[in-house]
């Protein structure tokens, strides 16, 4: 058998693939005050930005049965919905909110236009919908911010649906009325 000792600092050379000769004692007591080299973090972020040639970005967000097709371009912060504005598309204050969410943890609140047609559904699955494609488009617009809105769950679509009538059943659980006699 050999008698191999290696040092942490041995370690880390063959983790980061240099091959180094083994060090004496006395030169692994003198970088041990040292700080360790931090491995290079790539400043670019991982995807590319996706403009079309009007500067916009497109993407589609779906929630239940809602489907919306939405385009975002740096602006006055101003939401167009089926041609109309967001206070007069979506009344209810709650789901503006749920649209704006995007921006506010991107931190991007009246910065971006955004255009977007809705398709099925309801209110709150097109609100939900349009959520969902903010932030898709917002993170081909600007790759970096990808990660936090990431992090906020807001780049997955939402998988719940309503469940489906079965047979022998009033709705989908919901027994008829039993009946004693």
């Amino acid at each position: 058998m050999s008698d191999n000792r290696q040092s942490l600092s041995d370690l880390a050379a063959l983790t980061s693939g240099q091959t180094q000769p083994a060090q004496t004692s006395t030169e692994a007591e003198g970088t041990e005050g040292a700080a360790p080299a931090q491995p290079q973090v790539p400043t670019t972020p991982l995807r590319e930005q996706e403009i079309d040639a009007y500067g916009r970005a497109y993407a589609t967000g779906r929630r239940k049965d809602a489907v919306a097709r939405v385009w975002l371009k740096p602006g006055s912060g101003k939401i167009t919905v089926n041609g109309r504005d967001q206070e007069v598309y979506f009344a209810r204050p709650t789901l503006r909110l749920v649209m704006n969410q995007v921006f506010q943890v991107a931190e991007r609140e009246g910065q971006y236009d955004v255009v977007c047609t809705v398709k099925g559904g309801g209110l709150s699955g097109q609100a939900g919908a349009v959520k969902h494609g903010i932030a898709q488009a917002l993170t081909r617009y600007e790759p970096a911010l990808r990660p936090p809105v990431k992090a906020a769950g807001f780049l997955t679509r939402d998988p719940r649906a309503v469940e489906r009538k079965k047979y022998g059943k009033a709705k989908a659980r919901r027994s008829f009325q039993f009946s004693k006699r």
